[in-house]
């Protein structure tokens, strides 16, 4: 494509996996561009507290995601924001990654995506996205002062979103469909310990419904089968936080992946496709979190000036 910008490397996502890939691609002296969708810092935006960044303690997300920005832009990041429409790879090895105001012809691609909450597929749920629905407890916590709310959800994220509203809520109530928490045991007992929040195993949410917010919602047993509804003065929140989707549509044609969508790397990052990497959330791996995204940013950056010919100091 002879009017593309040609670049040594294209990051696509602009969390802490892009960001750190940012860093390290400005430390090998590529002529690098990232590209982020909505806001510089990703998902880690939204979060009220961090105190598990090795050397950063008790900060919040966005001091976090705006001091690695800072790091990346001040070494000569080039970044910008923008939608990637496409990536075609040509038969020279080289790919073109296309976005609304141009196109990049890249020697090197790191997908640093990440990956967008999962759906928890009841009634009503996309009908009551901002009147009720919410995926980000940091983000809309505060409209449910002195109410009573719902997360729905096992893991660590749930229990951990569902402390955070203990802050505000009346009364916070955990909705799991198993019969038991895969949340660790320590998250369980600190969410026990509030006096603010209850368990309800065996159960899932089957509809909601109400006027301008939610004041009913539809539970279902799932150990007989039996549907209950109940009802409330006041509008409550529900908070749906029951895994993650990978961003990986824009490679899948090119690269390995798991069935869920994850993308399968080596231990370089290096996918099944020469030049194209991928780091964080968006990728296969057992732990995903601030510190493990960013560590993954570092190797894929430095994989990708290995690939590219660039000495690489160990």
């Amino acid at each position: 494509m002879s009017d593309a910008t040609k670049k040594d490397l294209v990051i696509i996502g602009g969390g802490p996996a892009g960001m750190s890939a940012s860093i390290y691609a400005q430390r090998a002296l590529l002529d690098a561009i990232t590209l982020e969708q909505q806001a510089f810092g990703g998902q880690v935006l939204q979060t009220s507290e961090v105190d598990n960044y090795p050397g950063v303690p008790h900060t919040d997300g966005y001091s976090l995601m705006e001091a690695m920005r800072q790091q990346a832009t001040d070494l000569g990041a080039c970044m910008t924001t923008t939608n990637v429409e496409s990536i075609e790879r040509g038969e020279d090895g080289r790919f073109v990654v296309t976005t609304p105001q141009q196109a990049y012809d890249a020697r090197s691609i790191i997908l640093a995506a990440g990956a967008v909450p999962r759906l928890a597929g009841f009634e009503g749920e996309k009908e009551y996205v901002g009147r009720g629905v919410s995926y980000c407890a940091t983000c809309d916590g505060m409209f449910f002062r002195g109410r009573e709310v719902f997360v729905i959800g096992g893991g660590n994220s749930a229990v951990e979103e569902a402390l955070f509203l203990t802050r505000f809520a009346s009364h916070v109530t955990l909705v799991v469909r198993k019969d038991h928490l895969r949340a660790q045991r320590a998250l369980a007992k600190e969410l026990e310990d509030t006096g603010k929040a209850s368990i309800r195993f065996l159960t899932s949410i089957v509809k909601v419904d109400g006027q301008t917010a939610i004041t009913e919602i539809t539970f279902r047993n799932n150990e007989d089968g039996t549907q209950t509804t109940d009802t409330f003065e006041q509008g409550v929140g529900v908070f749906v936080f029951v895994g993650r989707v990978p961003t990986s549509e824009l490679v899948r044609d090119y690269v390995e992946t798991t069935p869920a969508g994850y993308v399968i790397t080596d231990a370089h990052m290096a996918t099944s496709t020469p030049g194209i990497f991928a780091a964080g959330d968006v990728r296969d791996t057992p732990l995903r979190q601030i510190v493990t995204a960013a560590s993954d940013g570092a190797v894929a950056a430095t994989a990708a000036a290995a690939y590219l010919g660039v000495p690489v100091y160990e």
